[in-house]
């Protein structure tokens, strides 16, 4: 693929946090502007204005849903993945048969479905059961198994963790669901475009993409939506989006998630993930061999994404490793509370004790990513923490 150089870029500090956010591709950018400098009609309008922004908004459903093996009318447009995510679960669990009120997660899941969850138990008086994950982040299937019941409405497991990379069974965990008679929903916002997925082999009923994971703008996402599936909608009014989600369309956004689609479908035929498992591993091994027996990982080496990588540095704590190092953009775990900082609660889920989880970093690499970017993050790190040890001693 022939990737244009990014002005966002240029001159500023390494960028290792593409779990938190992409640059939006100049590409994407390029496409999204005629909708928002011409094409200014409402696609649900009967006139000749309309026809345009229709016609596009056709062609970016189409899009979105090659990405992932679905029809472009199993897609629906919404404004962010925590709004998918609440669409899917509410809106499965309120049209649910009379009887059927139980949701079933996993304790490491995004605060975008365990929130929802918690406000499902409030308001409706759902019950709500989480799974453990082992000591990779990982769902045990047989866990699920008995676990499910006749009052289980829908289960939700994310595809891939947003701060380890770990990739769920989800296909094995979608099958034995579904045989219970309930609805599986996975939050992909982590996995779309970075490995394949395709919603026939996976047996989701209900799946999140989100545009700002992608490399296009914050503010657009989609929900895929198994043909006969029926959701209460989140925003009732005018029946747009098939009458699952009201309000006028957001063309310019729509068309910019289909074009940063097929940007991600054409570049995993072209590679990508090799490429970026090949950086992951590059950054992952700078780091172990400058400070040997030093560097944990966190989560599973096998079943990961490409370009993520959680590890922990003996004898650190990532919030100060990460302030050492202002050249260098990536995440943490932890939260800080009145200048207390706490461990991150994906990690603890896994059994990692307090220091372990304090000193986690998130390196996720993209699509800009270069061996002399992640070679200089190794550098920056490794001197951060002979540094920090040396004004120890």
């Amino acid at each position: 693929m022939n990737v244009p150089p990014h002005p966002g870029l240029d001159g500023g500090p390494v960028y290792l946090d593409h779990n938190a956010t992409t640059p939006v591709d100049p590409r994407v950018a390029e496409a999204t502007r005629p909708w928002l400098e011409r094409w200014f009609g409402n696609p649900s309008s009967g006139h000749a204005v309309a026809a345009e922004p229709r016609a596009a908004l056709a062609r970016a459903r189409e899009q979105v849903a090659a990405l992932i093996g679905a029809a472009a009318d199993e897609i629906v447009f919404t404004g962010s993945g925590s709004e998918a995510d609440t669409l899917a679960l509410r809106g499965a669990v309120l049209a649910a048969a009379p009887g059927r009120s139980r949701v079933i997660t996993q304790v490491t899941e995004h605060p975008a479905v365990l929130e929802t969850c918690r406000a499902l138990a409030r308001l409706h008086g759902v019950e709500v059961t989480l799974l453990p994950v082992d000591g990779e982040g990982l769902v045990d299937p047989a866990r699920l198994a008995a676990a499910l019941d006749e009052r289980t409405a829908l289960v939700s497991v994310m595809a891939a963790n947003n701060e380890t990379g770990t990739l769920q069974p989800v296909a094995e965990l979608a099958r034995l669901t579904r045989a219970h008679g309930a609805l599986f929903h996975c939050d992909a916002a982590q996995a779309a475009g970075k490995v394949p997925l395709d919603v026939r082999d996976l047996g989701v009923d209900l799946l999140t993409l989100v545009g700002h994971k992608m490399y296009a703008p914050k503010g657009v996402a989609a929900l895929y939506v198994r043909r006969g599936v029926r959701l209460e909608p989140l925003v009732p009014g005018g029946g747009q989006e098939s009458g699952r989600r009201a309000g006028t369309e957001n063309v310019a956004f729509a068309v910019a998630l289909g074009a940063a689609a097929g940007l991600a479908a054409a570049e995993l035929v072209g590679g990508g993930d090799r490429r970026a498992a090949a950086l992951r591993d590059r950054l992952h091994d700078g780091l172990a061999g400058a400070l040997p027996g030093r560097v944990h990982l966190n989560g599973s080496a096998r079943h990961r994404l490409p370009g993520t990588l959680n590890v922990s540095i003996d004898g650190t704590a990532g919030h100060d490793l990460l302030a050492a190092v202002p050249l260098l953009a990536a995440s943490t775990g932890s939260a800080c509370h009145t200048g207390v900082r706490t461990p991150s609660p994906v990690l603890r889920a896994m059994g990692l004790d307090d220091a372990r989880a304090l000193a986690a970093l998130r390196l996720s690499v993209g699509r800009w990513t270069t061996r002399a970017d992640v070679d200089l993050a190794v550098g920056l790190l490794v001197a951060a923490v002979r540094s920090a040890e040396a004004a120890r001693v």
